[in-house]
């Protein structure tokens, strides 16, 4: 794990402001010291060496918060500030986030830990942390004017409470919140249980991630916080495809995924070639009564999802959020269709006006996974992403399981492309071709295919003026 004490910002007064007014060193001397991270990677598990124990969770492309033991009460340090966050390689936004990144760090405690959490402020505006699903007295809960006044600009504020109920839950600010989680600032906490509960299972790989939304035009780096919802970096923990690593697991592991959402719609999470139960939501963990299968569950709004599977099929299988457009990075919303147009004549006298107009789009979208176009600078590709067939022709929330029989146990290391074994891949069927059958009620009616179509039957629609006429 990288824990460098660089601290990126982007707010060029940010720096000026805060080191004005920052807490003295001398003060944060009975602080835990802040763990700094920037590295984009997926950390290995953070095993616990005191405290009670348990089976630490892997949080994709982040990490988990250490602490230290202070007479029996588990001590973590937030740190809130401006961040650089490179979301794909080549592609980096400017950002809020907690100790060097966007999402923070997952928080890992156990049900019944006295947690004490504090946070220091050194964005350019007050802040404070609501502990989305935590059952805890109401002044903690973190709402800026209700339950706390806002922490000022560079000074640090304590949380306590006591984790009382396993689950996974969020943490985020509730001050000038339609800015701040538009900036990225949000985090993970995962309760485990503090001894063996009905409905929670024992399982071999435990992964969680936020689902995250920005709008960033293209060559520039900073989000545009007043959109609602046309948003065009779609991402899990603030990574999109090919930058989001892959969830390597081993055959016939019992694998949990915790997905939140902090975006500002839902989310049809699929994953192929296995199916899984719906082990946990915000509320906790569900009676294995109300479970049943499925491929895909959606996650709302400030929801949290738990499923679990064991993966039993090895290969390479896709994972990502089922809405197409999720699964694409920056693109025009407002570029025409043009599928079917017929630009014969046209594209020559075009390229007299403008010598680099390209044909494309009138046989659909899949020319932009193989042609390497020249884009703006500091912007993801729209398809992008190469496997061993070819182009894979995604972005935005997609990744991969990776089921390996090879895996060793505890190894979360890329394993590379699935070997196939010979005969289970599809290829081009070479044969005979016969005609297509015809449909039985178009051979009894006597049609066939070169029969000339009837007349086209022509509607006239008349606008309404108003809309007394809907």
């Amino acid at each position: 794990m990288d824990q460098s004490n660089s601290r990126r910002r982007f707010f060029a007064g940010a720096a000026t402001a805060v080191a004005g007014i920052t807490v003295a060193r001398s003060a944060l001397a009975t602080l835990p010291e802040p763990v700094i991270q920037t590295s984009v990677n997926t950390a290995p598990p953070l095993v616990p060496t005191n405290g009670r124990p348990y089976n630490p969770v892997v949080t994709l492309n982040g990490w988990t918060l250490p602490w230290r033991m202070n007479n029996g009460v588990k001590e973590f340090h937030l740190v809130a500030e401006p961040v650089e966050r490179e979301v794909s390689p080549g592609f980096k936004v400017n950002m809020w986030g907690y100790n060097g990144q966007s999402p923070g760090p997952t928080i890992e405690v156990v049900e019944g830990d006295r947690v004490r959490i504090f946070v220091t402020n050194k964005l350019p505006e007050h802040t404070t942390i609501h502990w989305h699903g935590q059952r805890l007295p109401s002044g903690m809960d973190g709402v800026g004017g209700l339950n706390q006044k806002a922490i000022p600009v560079g000074k640090t504020y304590m949380y306590e409470f006591v984790a009382r109920r396993p689950g996974t839950f969020m943490y985020h600010p509730h001050a000038d919140e339609m800015v701040q989680m538009a900036m990225g600032l949000m985090g993970f906490w995962v309760t485990h249980p503090k001894e063996k509960h009905p409905h929670i299972s024992d399982v071999d790989r435990d992964f969680c991630f936020l689902l995250n939304a920005f709008d960033v035009e293209p060559g520039t780096k900073t989000p545009k916080i007043n959109t609602m919802l046309d948003f065009n970096i779609w991402s899990w923990n603030s990574r999109v495809f090919p930058g989001i690593d892959t969830l390597n697991v081993r055959h016939n592991d019992r694998v949990r995924i915790r997905v939140g959402n902090l975006t500002m719609t839902n989310h049809p999470i699929h994953i192929h070639g296995h199916e899984f139960l719906v082990t946990g939501t915000d509320g906790g963990p569900t009676p294995p009564t109300t479970r049943w299968y499925e491929v895909t569950t959606d996650v709302a709004v400030g929801q949290m999802r738990q499923i679990e599977f064991v993966a039993d099929e090895e290969g390479d299988w896709a994972m990502h959020c089922h809405k197409s457009h999720h699964t694409m990075n920056a693109m025009g919303h407002t570029v025409p269709t043009m599928v079917g147009v017929d630009h014969r004549g046209l594209v020559k006298k075009i390229q007299k006006v403008s010598p680099d107009y390209m044909l494309m789009g009138e046989r659909g979208m899949a020319d932009m996974g193989e042609m390497e176009m020249p884009i703006p600078e500091n912007t993801a590709p729209m398809m992008t992403g190469q496997a061993q067939f070819g182009p894979v022709e995604m972005g935005g929330m997609f990744s991969v399981l990776k089921v390996r029989k090879d895996q060793k146990p505890g190894d979360y290391s890329d394993p590379g492309p699935y070997k196939y074994p010979p005969g289970t891949v599809a290829q081009e069927y070479t044969g005979p071709l016969s005609e297509p059958a015809r449909l039985r009620s178009e051979i009894s009616s006597g049609k066939a295919a070169n029969d000339k179509p009837s007349p086209a039957t022509v509607m006239n629609a008349k606008k309404p003026n108003a809309h007394s006429g809907h």
